[in-house]
């Protein structure tokens, strides 16, 4: 029996390495899906707040008066 040394106990196989690799760029993916989806909740809120806020501000203004 050959003696084990770390390069035979310890060797990897090659699905493993799939497997990790995979696992490592699903993980970076989702990330990168979840900042985006953030960031997309944020300015849809403030893009609303603005036209909550413009349309407050159109039906405060006194109809007649013409502007300057």
């Amino acid at each position: 029996m050959a003696i084990p040394t770390k390069d035979s106990l310890f060797k990897p196989s090659k699905d493993s390495k799939a497997q990790s690799t995979t696992s490592v760029a699903r993980s970076i993916s989702d990330a990168e899906t979840e900042a985006r989806e953030a960031k997309t909740a944020r300015l849809r809120k403030l893009r609303l707040q603005k036209e909550a806020d413009e349309a407050a501000a159109e039906a405060a203004a006194p109809f007649g008066e013409p502007s300057r």
